[in-house]
């Protein structure tokens, strides 16, 4: 069911990349020549009220709930967990890189607040769509690791745990390592664009384009280092891992379908089609429209013709950072202990007070029927927190 979803999806879009392209005429998909004035649709988009209401809404809506989640689940996975499992390292490192995402976007609604004007330099600009297209690709290589793990626990629950930990380390390190030496091109061109008809600087919205390059149809020359990037990383750091992440469930899938037949299934199922749902909304919402519009629009870009999808492209792109809260419903649905920590920590609850919970309920019997538990005095207390 997943993969035909996705697939449709995929469908979708390619449908998308013909209707972007049947205008053939040169080049726009918020291009401008140097020394020409700026185009009625560079001004009409970034004036619009999808680029200064719209998406600074959605900006602010995952600041709003992404940081807080971010931050509790960092805390409770750094503070709260006693016991380290794979899991865990590839819940804290999400997080983290969630959190350092969420940190910038004021910048970023600051940016489409002040009419797309971006007032804090080339470098911080720079730093911003880093962080940007980090966070999205590094989440997706997150939850790869996330779902093999599930499957792993599932089908091999007798595995070495300190061998597996050592592992997720392992991976965990990789993965930065990739993602830092991958943004590097990020930083090697000019991400800001200054319009002087419209006194204002633009941030990665806003492709250059020098006047020579226009007149002799190569527009290519000028955008070759983004096309490049977007491409590699498209089938690196998203096509490859959603791959595995299919491969996976549908492993898990049949895992708990054997599972079920032997008679020992029911919850760990629930959760884990819960988990699969959550995955699968993540990466419908925030990673495969952003994907595959990233790529038509720098394919466009690069033969110099029409993207009439200008609008869709910018949208999906910004609805890509919501995966900063979706994350948690991830980190609840694979890990009993996290939302036991998380419950606790809402309820103010210190690990002390746990504890004394746990040796208390852990001497009492307990009743299914009324759903209490009962000590050798007779003393009843309800088991619901």
């Amino acid at each position: 069911m997943a993969l035909a979803g996705i697939c449709r999806i995929l469908m979708f879009s390619a449908c998308l990349i013909f209707a972007s392209a049947q205008n053939k005429s040169r080049g726009r998909g918020l291009i401008v020549i140097a020394g020409r004035d700026t185009e009625p649709i560079v001004v009409d988009t970034l004036r619009s009220g999808l680029t200064t209401v719209f998406l600074p809404i959605i900006y602010i809506i995952v600041l709003a709930l992404g940081l807080p989640s971010n931050a509790m689940a960092l805390w409770v996975l750094l503070f709260r967990s006693k016991k380290i499992h794979p899991s865990s390292i590839y819940m804290g490192n999400l997080a983290l890189a969630d959190l350092m995402f969420v940190i910038l976007t004021p910048l970023k609604i600051a940016y489409h607040l002040k009419g797309n004007n971006w007032t804090f330099g080339e470098g911080m600009c720079k730093v911003m769509v880093g962080f940007f297209y980090g966070n999205m690709y590094c989440s997706i290589l997150f939850i790869m690791c996330l779902s093999v793990q599930r499957y792993w626990v599932c089908a091999h629950p007798l595995s070495q745990q300190r061998k597996n930990n050592k592992l997720a380390i392992i991976l965990s390190v990789c993965i930065w390592i990739f993602i830092l030496v991958s943004s590097t091109p990020l930083y090697l061109y000019q991400q800001t664009v200054y319009l002087p008809d419209m006194n204002i600087t633009t941030c990665h919205d806003v492709n250059s384009i020098k006047e020579d390059s226009f007149l002799k149809e190569d527009v290519f020359q000028d955008v070759k280092n983004p096309f490049y990037y977007f491409m590699v990383m498209a089938g690196l750091a998203f096509f490859v891992p959603m791959i595995i992440i299919i491969v996976a469930y549908v492993l898990l899938l049949r895992s708990l379908g054997i599972s079920a037949m032997e008679g020992s299934a029911g919850k760990s199922r629930r959760r884990a089609m819960f988990l699969i749902i959550t995955v699968l909304i993540t990466f419908l919402v925030c990673f495969i429209p952003s994907n595959v519009m990233v790529v038509v629009h720098y394919a466009l870009l690069a033969k110099g013709l029409t993207n009439n999808g200008y609008a869709f492209y910018i949208t999906v792109l910004c609805l890509s950072s919501l995966n900063s809260c979706l994350d948690p419903f991830i980190y609840y649905y694979v890990s009993d202990e996290f939302r036991e920590h998380v419950k606790n920590t809402l309820l103010c609850r210190s690990s002390r007070t746990v504890e004394r919970m746990r040796v208390s309920f852990s001497s009492m019997k307990y009743s299914k029927r009324t759903k209490t538990y009962t000590s050798s005095s007779g003393h009843t207390e309800n088991s619901t927190c």
